[in-house]
């Protein structure tokens, strides 16, 4: 137990000391940037002309005082802290809505009418290829370059959504991608599914997908942090769903292999019984995990 207990107490030791530090370094950024302003944003002399005049005060050179404002700094740098958590949260919820509001369905809708544009473009071209290809003669070249449009096209209309948009964000369109491929393929609800499913996975695709998780956690966070930070935190959370991504591939590779242990251990399909998790297995399996009658 007490190697447990240290190994606990490090890692939260960490932690905080890991926010305690961004926290100083936000308090440490917000105070320069006061001091100089926009216009001497870069104006060396003025910020160690100012520091310089702070540290002459007589009232830094009683002891008490010098405490006193160390203490402030780092319960201002821990407020800032414990704020940009509480703030990065929100904003994760955000990224991953459902678009019920009027402003989410408006961007869902714009967000669907550019991905149909999109697909309708990639349609006319994969018939293209197939034309292409089908043609007489050596098209080798015509039939390359048709190819490397599809390629061109396709990836333009990922980077929208994999499928027609359903939620205002790519981020939240990506794990509903997720949860519909699995209840095409197998019937099942992958809400009502993955809770029970994740009693039973192995411990190193426990590891990868919280990995993942808590890649796409801090980088809500960072955006919490500042506005200014909102490009490099943009291109952060999209770096870190390519990761969650890859948790989306995961989950579904979980249904995939341990989805039929899971309906063997409730007792709707027997050990012995061939073939893959069907769909009415499936279905049977969300009916009773949402405790249908």
């Amino acid at each position: 137990m007490n190697p447990l207990l240290a190994t606990l107490g490090g890692k939260l030791t960490e932690r905080w000391l890991n926010s305690l530090v961004l926290g100083a370094l936000f308090l440490a950024a917000t105070a320069v940037g006061a001091t100089l302003g926009h216009r001497h944003w870069l104006d060396v002399d003025r910020l160690r002309t100012t520091l310089d005049d702070l540290a002459a005060r007589p009232a830094l050179d009683r002891t008490g005082t010098a405490a006193l404002l160390v203490a402030l700094v780092l319960l201002t740098a821990t407020a800032a802290s414990l704020a940009a958590q509480f703030l990065g949260s929100g904003i994760e919820r955000c990224w991953l809505r459902f678009g019920r509001d009027p402003l989410s369905r408006a961007r869902t809708a714009r967000r669907a009418h550019r991905w149909r544009q999109k697909d309708a473009k990639l349609t006319r071209a994969i018939e293209h290829a197939h034309r292409v290809g089908a043609g007489p003669g050596d098209a080798g070249t015509s039939a390359n370059d048709a190819l490397a449009r599809v390629q061109a096209l396709t990836e333009a209309r990922d980077r929208i959504a994999l499928r027609e948009p359903a939620r205002p964000t790519w981020y939240g369109d990506r794990m509903q991608a997720a949860a519909d491929r699995v209840e095409a393929a197998y019937g099942v609800n992958l809400a009502v599914l993955w809770p029970r499913l994740w009693l039973i996975l192995p411990e190193p695709a426990v590891r990868r997908l919280q990995s993942a998780r808590d890649s796409f956690t801090a980088a809500a966070r960072l955006a919490a942090w500042a506005v200014g930070c909102a490009s490099v935190a943009r291109s952060r959370a999209r770096t870190a769903l390519e990761a969650l991504a890859e948790l989306a591939e995961l989950i579904e590779a979980a249904v995939d292999v341990h989805g039929r242990e899971l309906a063997t251990r409730i007792g709707l399909m027997s050990p012995d019984a061939p073939g893959r998790l069907a769909q009415d297995t499936g279905d049977a399996m969300s009916a009773v995990f949402r405790k249908a009658e």
